[in-house]
């Protein structure tokens, strides 16, 4: 049960911010398949029932301490890796890709929660872990450890854009707990050859070609780098205040892939032009600040971790997914948050605001 007290406490900011930003979500999935032919109910009718599951689930996690989460951490990442694991083995393969495990009922996608759970774990490991003067290479050997191991089964799917998320989650907590300059020239010194290692040895022709693609989307127009093209020209032809709703050429002749999942901005800049992009990310600005302003409230050093990490895989997924579509980073599979068509991201995405509400909500209460 909750706490009556804590009801008085309920972050109406962060609330309002997210049901604003799926709501036009869903408004705009609307748009980006109305020219599909569905069979059952419509894209939009499910994000909705998504929506809807989703706020169920942060209430749910409203309901218990935060703190649980800090005794649960190393179980939680131990189950994950087992399960992620087991991906590899017995997991449902679509698309070239293995990341789905079949679980009687249900499917679950374990790369995504794990993104969840590297925060708890990093926020467990750093609270109990005091450092005078910034991490030293040492210090951080053994985090980096903790997330070599998912980090890698998720590359082996192959996952790449979960993969580079989970490790930009992992390295933004580091950031926050502090750094050496010694520390941080040290490893932008290791990065040059592990990235050269990682090209030759460990990316896929078609990752490459993702690579080379956004470096010269002309190579392939009509292969490979058609991605790019298509979102290119729905973003730029949208103009200063967009073509209209349900008027954009780009998504309703079917011309931009992916429109209701990966390119959705794609598709709400094309109809809402420069005016509607700006708004926004005004709202995705105003989301993550106010959950940086969460994490500076926080009393305890834990719940500030916590926070901090939710805050950042907010903030990456929004970078880089916006990146994409306007050409700015390679074609990843990384979905906008509360925006793009997809169940498991918005529940991965309602988790971590049920996660910073209750930091928010408890914050008079230690």
């Amino acid at each position: 049960m909750i706490d009556r007290r804590l009801l008085t406490n309920i972050d109406w900011m962060l609330v309002g911010l997210v049901i604003v930003i799926c709501l036009l979500g869903i408004l705009n999935i609307y748009s980006a398949t109305t020219p599909y032919k569905v069979v059952g109910s419509p894209y939009y009718i499910k994000q909705f029932y998504w929506m809807l599951f989703g706020i169920f689930i942060a209430l749910l996690m409203c309901s218990v301490d935060y703190h649980i989460l800090e005794d649960l951490s190393y179980w939680l990442y131990g189950l994950l890796v087992v399960l992620l694991l087991a991906v590899l083995v017995v997991g449902r393969r679509s698309m070239g890709a293995t990341r789905w495990l079949h679980l009687g009922f249900f499917n679950i996608q374990p790369s995504e929660l794990m993104k969840i759970v590297i925060i708890i774990t990093f926020a467990r490991y750093f609270n109990n872990f005091q450092v005078v003067g910034g991490l030293t290479v040492r210090d951080v050997l053994f985090p980096l450890g903790i997330l070599a191991v998912p980090a890698l089964l998720i590359m082996k799917q192959p996952d790449l854009g979960t993969a580079i998320l989970v490790i930009l989650i992992a390295c933004s907590i580091v950031v926050y707990v502090g750094l050496r300059w010694s520390t941080v020239v040290t490893f932008v010194l290791v990065t040059i050859p592990v990235a050269w290692l990682g090209w030759a040895k460990l990316l896929r022709p078609y990752q490459k070609n993702r690579i080379l693609d956004f470096l010269n989307p002309e190579r392939s127009r009509l292969g490979s780098g058609y991605h790019i093209i298509q979102s290119k020209i729905a973003v730029g032809s949208g103009g200063v205040f967009g073509k209209g709703f349900i008027k954009g050429t780009q998504s309703q002749l079917r011309f931009l892939p992916e429109q209701h999942t990966d390119f959705a901005f794609s598709v709400f800049a094309e109809e809402w032009g420069f005016v509607g992009c700006l708004v926004l990310i005004v709202l995705y600005m105003s989301l993550v600040l106010w959950g940086l302003n969460i994490a500076r409230r926080c009393n305890d050093r834990f719940g500030g971790l916590l926070a901090m990490g939710v805050t950042a895989m907010l903030f990456w997924h929004i970078v880089i997914n916006m990146g994409m579509v306007i050409g700015m980073f390679p074609v990843v599979g990384v979905p906008l948050p509360f925006f793009s068509y997809g169940g498991t991201s918005m529940i991965t995405s309602m988790v971590g605001i049920g996660i910073l509400q209750n930091i928010s909500m408890r914050r008079f209460m230690f």
